[in-house]
């Protein structure tokens, strides 16, 4: 009997329906009840609530099934790994940052047997969550290892969203060990797959055992201090372990750190490193209630239990040619202080699995331009974001509390609204002034006079890009800059994919290490 694979969209079932009932669905909607369905797999799961009044789950799937069909042949889009190269490699890779980008490359390198040395400036996870928690409660600040700094980088404390717009089958290598390490399958078809920090923590560390058991190193609190050079090639770094200065030898340097660490962008700068400014976002955290946001979105379905918390993804278009859009939207979550510099405050948005707080919130932010910078300095836009997180820690009151206020407040600048007002530049003052009731319109309460207001996010992205070649090198030879930091990701599926790209460079021109 020949049987063939086919992919089937657009398939739609009531909300409380399961999706065991889909071969049942398949069959009767090409009238064969006898037709042998096989090896089915859930290829995308999402929800269509455009008619609130007839909300339905949508599925696509490939089957296997003895029936000629007028439906389209799945395509192989699984990872393909790269054949390795020949070249001996006289030191073992390095890797500077444990985030998405620095732990996909090293887990990629890894496993091909190329031992890579991996250094993060933070702690490890266990110590790291202790930290951060004191700081969360007392106020207590350490500029080595919080919110930014630290095993699993910044997205460590987020949502743990893994959507993305990039098509690159490297995600599905990033799902995959994301699900080996302890996530939900389901985040391989969701619409929009999330981890929650909660589990995310768990996922982070089981994935840096997998890395150690398969040969490579991680070094916590090791902070690299500079690198070193011969010319326009590479020879080493130095890193700073507590008051200690260690020399580490490498030919190959993958710097995977995130867009927080200002110092050392600084150091590279000096040591030569070609960079160039690059636009990125200001503004505020906005919370409403999670409540509002689902009757919005869903109507009389709202409280489904087979419906998620609803999201909602915002834009506006200024008269003045600025752009005004909802960032990063965390359902169920909460808006946390995410300071990494001293006297600095920056606000972020985390969440739990069960994304269960009531209060949902996201990054409300105006586009800032190069020419906003005030100079032509390569690191000028990451002063402009040091500028309004040093103003937003004064305004906080000095202790590492952001400041607040209610949307109503801030659109009638009212006193009790300055804290926030001040923490911004004027532009993004007044682009979120005209906005709001816009975006009110486009989701109802959105506007509301209580929506709280939470100053100031400035880390949305980086405003500095580390040049590299076609082949993700930099014009020191051996350097290959990559995820957010270098400004070349937004999130944690797109740095993790450029991760896995810089690893795949390595391992097509060395072979592996004895």
């Amino acid at each position: 009997m020949k049987v063939k694979r086919y992919r089937l969209t657009q398939l739609k079932l009531r909300l409380d329906e399961s999706p065991n009932v889909i071969p049942e669905k398949i069959a009767k909607k090409f009238g064969h009840r006898d037709m042998q369905i096989s090896d089915l797999t859930i290829v995308r799961k999402s929800v269509d609530a455009r008619k609130k009044s007839d909300i339905r789950q949508v599925f696509t799937v490939d089957f296997t099934t003895d029936r000629e069909l007028d439906l389209p042949v799945p395509k192989d889009v699984s990872y393909r790994p790269v054949p390795s190269g020949k070249e001996p490699m006289k030191h073992r890779p390095v890797i500077v940052g444990l985030g998405p980008c620095g732990i996909f490359c090293g887990m990629t390198l890894a496993e091909r047997g190329y031992r890579p040395v991996i250094v993060e400036r933070g702690y490890d996870m266990d110590t790291r969550i202790k930290v951060v928690n004191e700081f969360w409660n007392r106020g207590i600040f350490n500029p080595e290892c919080n919110v930014q700094y630290g095993e699993g980088g910044a997205g460590t404390f987020s949502d743990g969203k893994l959507t993305t717009g990039i098509r690159d089958p490297r995600r599905f290598k990033v799902l995959d060990e994301f699900i080996e390490a302890g996530a939900d399958p389901e985040i391989r078809y969701v619409q929009k797959p999330h981890v929650g920090t909660d589990i995310l923590r768990h996922i982070v560390r089981n994935m840096r055992y997998k890395i150690e058991n398969m040969g490579g190193d991680v070094e916590f609190d090791a902070r690299m201090n500079r690198i070193t050079t011969e010319g326009d090639r590479l020879t080493g770094l130095v890193i700073q372990q507590g008051y200690q200065l260690r020399h580490i030898d490498a030919d190959n340097l993958i710097l995977a750190m995130g867009h927080s660490s200002r110092d050392t962008l600084r150091s590279l700068l000096k040591s030569g490193l070609h960079m160039e400014q690059k636009p990125f976002s200001i503004g505020v955290r906005i919370e409403h209630p999670q409540q509002m946001v689902d009757e919005s979105q869903y109507g009389s379905e709202a409280g489904n239990p087979y419906l998620p918390h609803a999201t909602y993804k915002l834009v506006h278009h200024c008269e003045n040619g600025r752009g005004v859009y909802t960032f990063c939207m965390c359902p169920g979550g909460e808006v946390i202080v995410a300071s990494s510099e001293t006297g600095r405050v920056v606000t972020n948005g985390m969440s739990y699995r069960q994304r269960n707080s009531g209060v949902a919130n996201s990054g409300l932010l105006v586009d800032v331009r190069t020419s906003d910078f005030g100079s032509n300095h390569p690191l000028s836009g990451m002063e402009f974001q040091e500028k309004y997180e040093e103003i937003a820690f004064r305004n906080g009151g000095g202790n590492y509390k952001a400041p607040q206020t209610t949307w109503a407040d801030f659109r009638d600048n009212t006193a009790a609204a300055q804290p926030v007002v001040e923490s911004l530049p004027a532009f993004a003052v007044d682009a979120i002034r005209e906005a709001m009731p816009h975006l009110g319109q486009k989701l109802k309460g959105f506007d509301a006079d209580d929506a709280r207001m939470t100053a100031v996010e400035t880390r949305s992205s980086s405003p500095v890009r580390i040049l590299r070649d076609e082949h993700f090198e930099s014009n020191i030879k051996g350097l290959f800059p990559g995820g957010e930091g270098a400004g070349y990701a937004g999130g944690i599926m797109s740095s993790a994919v450029d991760g896995i790209r810089l690893a795949e460079e390595i391992i097509r021109r060395y072979a592996p290490m004895e």
